[in-house]
């Protein structure tokens, strides 16, 4: 299974941090494999958030489907 099949079964169980897709499933650019999913037509909703240190991260969540 390639990466970008791996982080779209991913995301269809939930939202996805790189965090998760590195100690998941080993993907270490989940932005690129994003990005391919979303080049490839699907609806993926990235959402901001601010962790308790301060930090900021990307969480990745499949939106609704787009109208054809």
């Amino acid at each position: 299974m390639s990466q970008t099949n791996w982080v779209y079964s991913r995301l269809k169980q939930g939202p996805l941090t790189a965090l998760d897709a590195l100690k998941e499933g080993g993907v270490f650019r989940l932005a690129a494999r994003v990005n391919d999913l979303r080049n490839s037509g699907h609806n993926i909703i990235t959402i901001q958030k601010d962790l308790p240190n301060g930090k900021r991260i990307a969480e990745y969540k499949l939106g609704r489907k787009r109208a054809s």
